[in-house]
């Protein structure tokens, strides 16, 4: 009898995004350039796909074990906003340091952290089972209005249309030089939205050559 050899099912990208595997968290490359046309093409989310255990055992099991990680990282030079992150792997840290980094910046970036009020939240994504990387304390929120979400647009997944960013690129690249990649990039584009995830970034460094 012939051995029949079945290669794994090919999987549709809301179904990669529902259950992502640990290699499905790689497979698309986040951009180190500030560069969004790539967010054109549908479901281009590189860093929005995350398996639920992975990140359970690198971070937290439960909300108990996250809140007990948490402290304050506070910039009164950025409109005295307040963010509670976990100070796990440094987190907590490098969000300091861009902060620090940005209040020093020579024009006045307070308008973007305004109103800002997204660290730590133990919750699902809206209209999933899937835990926020707020649950784990490791993203963050600037100014909704000038971040902007895809799903105020009321376009369908994978039909979003341009998304018009208000957010300066030093502010972007000033995080993602401490380990956060920017929702911004998505396809699906949560502009708002910063999360720590330096094993992304180190993948894009080393696919792109060493060019950042």
């Amino acid at each position: 009898m012939a051995l029949e050899l079945r290669g794994p099912p090919v999987r549709s990208p809301a179904e990669r995004l529902a259950n992502a595997t640990i290699a499905d968290q790689f497979a698309q490359t986040y951009p180190l350039d500030f560069d969004l046309k790539a967010r054109s093409s549908p479901w281009f989310d590189p860093g929005r796909a995350r398996n639920d255990a992975f990140f359970r055992a690198l971070w937290f099991a439960d909300r108990q074990a996250a809140e007990a990680s948490l402290v304050q990282v506070a910039a009164p030079r950025l409109g005295n906003v307040i963010y509670s992150v976990t100070a796990k792997r440094n987190v907590a840290c490098q969000l300091a340091t861009v902060l620090d980094a940005l209040s020093n910046a020579p024009e006045d970036l307070s308008y973007i952290f305004a109103s800002a009020a997204g660290g730590f939240n133990w919750r699902l994504i809206a209209g999933t089972d899937r835990l926020s990387a707020h649950s784990f304390g490791i993203a963050v929120d600037v100014n909704a209005e000038i971040g902007q979400y895809w799903k105020w647009t009321g376009a369908p997944e994978g039909r979003v249309g341009a998304y018009h960013n208000r957010i300066p690129p030093h502010v972007v690249q000033a995080f993602e030089r401490y380990g956060f990649i920017w929702g911004g990039k998505w396809h699906h584009f949560d502009g708002m939205h910063f999360e720590y995830r330096p094993e992304l970034i180190l993948h894009a460094r080393l696919v792109e050559g060493g060019r950042h």
